[in-house]
């Protein structure tokens, strides 16, 4: 019986409580009929991978062997009063719901602090749930019932709350590694995100490309989220540095913008400048920034201090 059940997907093990990948999967489509025929209007559910749903059911076909992609994808969720629009961003791990999806709301209505209220007490309410149940639905729903408090006028609020002690935030910063960047347009893409969510660190172009982003934990995840799809294989988040701290973090930033960053190659082949980049001028760079840790982490080897 045992040797059946796992050709049927992997287990997951929840609330002692044992099933497989393939029955979260299904369980995953039957939620996205139901916000589909919720949200039935071309643009209110924007899928990541347009694809993402057909590569599930070859899965569960047993067409396809391998595990599909997560199904991501962003609800546009109308409020009534004040009159604003909410985009829910949503990841689905391929165990949910037996384990927690990843949910972020954002909003052009809102400043930085309101959204960051709206997304800890958004997570706070999925963590009050039933593990196990699907519950994209009812965070929809907790977001039309609760998101235009954080939009109001901030003199109206100011004189009906208390004042509030200093909120605390998730600092991050990501170390992410890629076999190699070159692209033009995937460096615009890496930059204009960067850009849009108020992130510093830096982006190494060539082969390895190396990419650090710091700031705010919901705008280091959405920028992961962002670049890595829908095609980029060759990329992995080898480090996270996270700490809790009160304001906006500042005094944390080891870098104050993000750079382009290139060092000189060993070699050129052809026009396509396929090199390899110069690794000990990357060490000397991390050790200008008291990070000279991140080189074995992101290359399993230790960095040599130079003699010179």
């Amino acid at each position: 019986r045992l040797a059946g059940a796992a050709r049927r997907g992997v287990w997951v093990y929840s609330c002692n409580m044992a099933v497989t990948i393939k029955e979260c999967l299904e369980l995953q489509l039957l939620e996205m009929e139901m916000l589909f025929s919720m949200f039935p209007n071309k643009g209110e559910i924007s899928l990541q991978d347009k694809n993402a749903l057909t590569y599930v059911q070859m899965y569960l076909k047993n067409i396809k062997e391998g595990l599909p992609p997560r199904i991501e994808y962003s609800i546009s969720v109308d409020i009534d009063e004040p009159k604003v629009k909410v985009d829910l961003h949503i990841s689905l791990p391929h165990s949910y719901p037996h384990s927690a999806p990843q949910l972020f709301a954002r909003s052009n209505a809102g400043d930085r602090q309101n959204q960051l209220q709206l997304n800890k007490h958004l997570s706070s309410y999925i963590r009050s749930l039933d593990s196990g149940e699907l519950c994209v639905c009812a965070a929809v729903q907790w977001v039309r019932d609760n998101s235009a408090s954080y939009f109001q006028n901030s003199n109206v609020s100011s004189e009906t709350a208390p004042k509030e002690k200093a909120v605390k935030i998730i600092f991050h910063r990501m170390w992410i590694y890629s076999h190699h960047i070159y692209r033009q347009e995937l460096k615009k893409k890496i930059f204009d995100c960067a850009k849009q969510l108020n992130l510093t660190g830096f982006c190494l172009t060539g082969k390895p490309g190396i990419i650090c982003v710091e700031g705010l934990k919901e705008n280091c995840e959405e920028f992961w989220h962002v670049i890595r799809y829908p095609n980029w294989k060759h990329i992995s988040c080898k480090h996270v540095e996270s700490m809790e701290t009160e304001g906006n973090g500042d005094k944390l930033h080891l870098f104050h913008t993000f750079e382009d960053l290139q060092f000189q190659a060993h070699g050129d082949y052809g026009l396509r400048n396929d090199y390899h980049m110069d690794l000990g001028q990357f060490l000397e760079f991390l050790k200008q920034y008291q990070s000279e840790h991140i080189f074995q982490i992101l290359f399993g080897v230790e960095g040599k201090h130079s003699d010179n």
